[in-house]
């Protein structure tokens, strides 16, 4: 094993998208696990929109990353030296270890995955905080009925694939919006969505209008901006718009806020913001159930694995926001 620990540190706060110079590459010597702690090796960092937020100062649903830490990710790992009588070395877990090869941990938050029931990156994605942020703000916040339409963008990614499937095992028509041709086929042929919206070549409201004609009654926004625009516009009586994410706004140094608001007054609508750490004591639920429909063949998951180092993170980052990707996004460090 190598002795010396590889981590990536947030070194300023962006100003819009970030920058090679807002991360410092730092070496020092792995820690060695005292009583009640585990050593992990990290093998798969989870890189997620919401780190861009992370990176902000100012009050948000939790802590800003601190100048000189080690930038906050999930990962899953393995055990590989133990003090604590819960983790063994040999387990595998998943949990906030950090932009970082090697992390020490006492065991909160952290729980054990198996490989063999499935691949390592699925437990960031379907099987994990992705799937369980799809399962409770749609479920919970969005609860769609059966016949009703769901609406979700940045539906080829994470969350927004898992999001649209789970509405159809519930018996929905689902609508997806995403960019490009290749991500809209992917909805449509591959996670069995009723129809998609490429924005990057079509006219999201003339599409909306085609595609729900009797208006959304559920939407699930990861982008913001121009597109949570465009279906405001379409709410049906009584809809639910559940803020996941903005993606579209986080680089920016001027967020747009929607413009279409009086629309939640004149169709009787909600819109509300969904945290998934609001739900920790219910993980296991969430995870029983995605596992269940996995197994049944009617929960895909999709991983967009890109392999690298530590140093490979800032780059694969930013894929994100290039929309680049396709399902989860997970760098792997470490076989």
């Amino acid at each position: 094993m190598s002795r010396t620990n590889h981590q990536v540190r947030l070194a300023a706060r962006p100003v819009g998208e970030p920058r090679s110079t807002d991360w410092e590459h730092v070496e020092e010597p792995i820690g060695q696990p005292g009583d009640g702690e585990f050593l992990v090796q990290v093998l798969c960092l989870s890189i997620d929109p919401a780190m861009r937020g992370w990176m902000n100062a100012g009050r948000s649903y939790i802590r800003p990353v601190e100048i000189g830490e080690v930038m906050r990710a999930g990962a899953v790992g393995r055990v590989i030296a133990s003090g604590h009588s819960g983790f063994a070395v040999g387990d595998h877990v998943s949990g906030s270890f950090g932009v970082q090869e090697y992390c020490l941990s006492d065991g909160r938050d952290v729980i054990k995955v198996d490989p063999a029931a499935a691949p390592l990156p699925t437990y960031l994605g379907a099987l994990g905080m992705s799937g369980l942020t799809a399962y409770f703000g749609l479920t919970d916040i969005g609860r769609p009925e059966p016949g009703q339409t769901v609406v979700v963008s940045g539906a080829a990614g994470a969350v927004g694939s898992v999001v649209g499937q789970i509405a159809k095992i519930m018996g929905c028509r689902v609508v997806g919006i995403a960019g490009g041709e290749a991500k809209c086929r992917l909805l449509v042929d591959e996670f069995g969505f009723d129809a998609a919206i490429d924005y990057q070549n079509e006219d999201i409201r003339k599409a909306l209008r085609t595609h729900a004609p009797d208006g959304v009654d559920v939407y699930f926004d990861n982008v913001g901006g121009d597109v949570l625009d465009a279906v405001l516009l379409r709410l049906a009586r009584g809809a639910r718009v559940v803020v996941c994410g903005a993606i579209s706004q986080y680089n920016s140094v001027k967020p747009q806020g929607p413009a279409n608001y009086l629309s939640l007054l004149v169709n009787r609508a909600t819109m509300t913001g969904m945290v998934v750490f609001d739900y920790a004591d219910r993980y296991a639920e969430g995870i029983a159930r995605m596992a269940t429909w996995r197994q049944e063949g009617r929960l895909k998951s999709l991983e967009d694995v890109v392999s690298g180092d530590v140093a490979a993170f800032p780059d694969t980052l930013m894929r994100l926001f290039r929309g680049e990707n396709q399902g989860k996004l997970v760098l792997k460090i470490a076989d």
